[in-house]
């Protein structure tokens, strides 16, 4: 039976542009773009998209975390604020506060929003990026961590006393003052200790836009490690989109956000990526065409690669009509994705494109919930 399925939009909390979609590197600066496009993550831009994505039925928005972002926490609070409805989808790094205050933060955010939260689990996939927050844990000990840190998350949201005696942390006797609604954790990862976790512990499996087959067989992974739980998780996709009435407009703003791009700046992604420790972007440079021309960067029927020249993390796209588009999507959904995690650029305008275009014939079809 195909679940009904749920759409995101993303907040850029590092800046927006023209040629935004592509920041997300240490190697690809948002000043460099051509055109001199910026649009400052202030809180009132971010209020528009986030508003344009409630207007436009997505269900949540994700606001990410990492050294080039705005805090996640304080600009899930002040653009929740200022929607009525939308879901905040907030990226976390476990381990790096206490649990128990986190779920402090859980609690108020929940309390005062009105249960409008949910969790992206970063285990931390580059050791890195991790350094620069005083963490040294190595990878897979990172998701043993995490795997720790939702328990007491998920023991503290009832309410009741918890003491947890575990390999990262000691909890005696700690609680909220009263129960809470414990949000839906999102995990994503390709490893073998990500896989493990989410079966453990996630509510929704994330992966980043490969191709429909590898979704499907990473998919079939995690379900087997979930039914050995006796768990039954929801699977999620995060990729970019570039939708258009028709397919050759989508393809034409593709070629130029491409051309767009300094071949210094494809060739320094290239080294940074070669060293990457992370399994999800491997099995994302591993997708990376050679050629930077539309037939190159074509990996299947209308998913792109050209976003994965130079950003780091979800590096595909969704191009074209907006029929093609919703094709597309279903064959993710018929696969077994039911959460789909979108951005575009400029995100405000990608939203409406989406929106207005996509998501009727989503709904037209009975796929969305």
């Amino acid at each position: 039976m195909t679940r009904a399925a749920s759409m995101h939009w993303f907040l850029p909390t590092t800046g927006d542009s023209r040629s935004s979609l592509l920041t997300g590197s240490a190697t690809y600066n948002l000043a460099d773009a051509v055109g001199g496009n910026e649009r400052p993550a202030s809180l009132e831009y971010l209020t528009q998209i986030a508003r344009a994505a409630e207007q436009m039925q997505f269900d949540a928005v994700l606001i990410p975390t990492g050294s080039w972002c705005l805090d996640a926490w304080t600009v899930a609070t002040a653009v929740a604020t200022q929607t009525s409805r939308i879901d905040m989808l907030v990226a976390l790094r476990p381990g790096l506060i206490s649990p128990t205050v986190q779920a402090q933060q859980i609690r108020s955010f929940q309390e005062l929003i009105g249960d409008r939260l949910r969790l992206n689990v970063v285990a931390g996939g580059e050791d890195a990026e991790q350094r620069r927050f005083g963490d040294r844990v190595d990878h897979d000990q990172r998701y043993a961590r995490a795997n720790e840190y939702v328990s007491v998350l998920r023991g503290l949201a009832t309410g009741e006393h918890v003491d947890f005696l575990g390999n990262h942390f000691t909890i005696e006797d700690a609680f909220l003052p009263t129960a809470t609604t414990m949000p839906p954790v999102y995990l994503g990862g390709s490893s073998d200790a990500a896989i493990e976790m989410a079966a453990e512990q996630a509510d929704v499996f994330l992966t980043w836009g490969e191709p429909v087959a590898q979704a499907a067989a990473k998919r079939e992974r995690v379900v087997a490690a979930a039914q050995q739980r006796g768990r039954e998780l929801e699977y999620g996709i995060r990729l970019h989109v570039i939708t258009r009435p028709t397919s050759e407009a989508a393809w034409q703003a593709a070629d130029d956000l491409v051309a767009s791009i300094p071949q210094e700046q494809i060739d320094a992604a290239t080294k940074e990526f070669a060293g990457s420790g992370s399994v999800g972007q491997q099995r994302m440079a591993a997708l990376r065409p050679k050629g930077r021309d539309r037939e190159s960067l074509t990996i299947e029927p209308n998913l792109w690669g050209g976003i994965g020249l130079v950003r780091g993390g979800a590096g595909t796209a969704l191009v074209g009509s907006h029929v093609e588009v919703a094709d597309a999507i279903e064959r993710y959904i018929n696969a077994g994705y039911s959460q789909f995690i979108f951005s575009g650029t400029p995100h405000l305008e990608e939203t409406y494109w989406f929106g207005e275009g996509v998501t009727p014939i989503l709904q037209q079809r009975g796929l969305l919930g």
